[in-house]
């Protein structure tokens, strides 16, 4: 793209201002914003300045809300399902999607958040414990499971230099795919993009809902259906307890032939900021926690139950017929005011102290209303969700630390192994099983050495 090229286009969307500096750049700075400009989607853009236009959010569903049914299997069984799913995994059917665009900044860490050491004992970074939990499938099940990683602009390189000198924790380097999740420029109030610098637009992620234009561009889409994959698990980076690819989520999926699943925990705290799933017009849906009113929150069953207990933590299984079709429908934006770098009239960049802009971003969960068959499954908490979001307090490296031990004490507690704890039941002993040792109880039994005792700190290595 030239100067003349991205006038043009520029002028028939109104943007003509993102190239009033232009005289004054270098020519560095002008193939950066040529760059930038040429990338731009302006399909988005149109769809972006009719919302502000119309005064933000797109208008919400009026239909009543009621909980979406949520199947849970220590009622239904799972050998059915379970075989199911092992025989998908068996087959190479399966492929394992991880979102991680995102750095440690709110940890107090430096570097994409995927690279933060958390294991009690070995301090494993999270990219290693995800990755040995598909090693082990790989080696229990005699199969391959490509791994598909979004990356963001601020930390692709990083984290593929992470993998590759870590010898990529033991996976094929070949199977493990890296693809750059794509961003979106911020607005004025008016529709008009925000120059962060004389020569650069400031522009944000996307939103996990980005990762299916991301698949599509990037060619992953392609390379999931030349794999033979039919059935992609979705994940967050930030939840070390999260049972990858599991066979029996993946077996329900499968014998339901969903298009989409989404795994749900029954809520800790009626504010807590996780999105529930509820059926409205007859579709079912995820509602973020931010759009519901302070008595949807707290509105309770005779029995003390919250009338809408399940909450969505971000686990997926898609089939990869279904993504595909949605990455042609696309996916809605929701806009958030916030306080955007701006480029004032002189050149010079303003941080501004209150919200002054509007970010867009799409959630992946928008896709389950497109869904012709979905299913809601739900779990144990405990086993499956302790996410690394603060540097201290909820959700921070001590509690998941602290909940890995006590998913792998249950473990040891199954095969008949007496844990260490003090008067008030806390564990007096660090515990670390390594997914390629056992992944849980029963492949834990088949391993564990007879006698064995937890004297001390238990570290089994695979």
């Amino acid at each position: 793209m030239n100067y003349s090229e991205a006038k043009s286009i520029l002028d028939k969307h109104g943007q003509g201002h993102v190239l009033k500096f232009w005289d004054t750049l270098d020519a560095v700075q002008q193939a950066g914003l040529l760059s930038q400009i040429e990338a731009l989607d302006f399909k988005t853009i149109t769809a972006i300045q009719a919302l502000l236009k119309a005064g933000g959010e797109p208008a919400a569903p009026s239909g009543a809300m009621k909980p979406a049914p949520v199947v849970s299997l220590q009622a239904s069984g799972a050998s059915v399902p379970r075989a199911l799913g092992e025989a998908a995994l068996r087959a190479g059917q399966v492929g394992v999607i991880l979102v991680a665009g995102g750095q440690g900044t709110r940890l107090g860490y430096e570097g994409p958040k995927g690279t933060y050491r958390l294991a009690p004992i070995t301090q494993a970074s999270l990219f290693e414990i995800h990755s040995r939990k598909i090693l082990a499938l790989e080696r229990q099940y005699q199969t391959s499971i490509p791994f598909y990683i979004m990356t963001s602009e601020g930390n692709d390189a990083d984290t593929r230099k992470f993998f590759a000198e870590n010898g990529s924790f033991g996976l094929n380097p070949e199977r493990v795919k890296f693809f750059v999740q794509g961003t979106l420029p911020a607005f004025h109030q008016d529709g008009r993009m925000i120059l962060e610098s004389p020569g650069k637009l400031f522009a944000a992620p996307d939103g996990h809902g980005g990762i299916l234009s991301a698949l599509g561009r990037r060619g992953m889409l392609a390379d999931m259906t030349a794999r033979g994959l039919t059935t992609l698990y979705f994940f967050q980076v930030d939840n070390p307890l999260v049972d990858i690819a599991d066979p029996v989520f993946l077996g329900v999926h499968l014998q339901r032939r969903a298009d989409m699943a989404v795994k749900v925990c029954a809520k800790c705290s009626p504010d807590e900021g996780l999105g529930v799933t509820v059926v409205r017009d007859g579709r079912t849906s995820v509602v973020e926690y931010t759009e519901l009113t302070p008595e949807q929150k707290n509105e309770r069953l005779p029995d003390g139950e919250l009338f809408f207990k399940f909450g969505s933590v971000a686990i997926h299984i898609f089939s990869l017929e279904f993504l595909i079709r949605e990455l042609s429908a696309g996916l809605p934006l929701h806009q958030a005011h916030k306080k955007v770098p701006t480029c004032d009239d002189q050149g010079k960049t303003v941080k501004p102290d209150k919200p002054n802009a509007y970010k867009f971003e799409k959630f992946i969960f928008d896709a389950l209303p497109d869904a012709k068959e979905s299913l809601i499954l739900e779990f144990a908490r405990e086993d499956e969700f302790a996410p690394v979001k603060n540097a201290d307090g909820n959700d921070s490296p001590a509690t998941a630390g602290a909940a890995m031990m006590e998913k792998f004490a249950r473990w040891l507690a199954a095969c008949g192994v007496t844990v260490p704890r003090d008067s008030r039941g806390r564990l007096t002993v660090k515990i670390e099983i390594d997914p390629v040792y056992a992944h849980d109880a029963a492949s834990l039994a088949a391993r564990l050495p007879k006698g064995f005792q937890a004297t001390g700190d238990v570290l089994l290595k695979g």
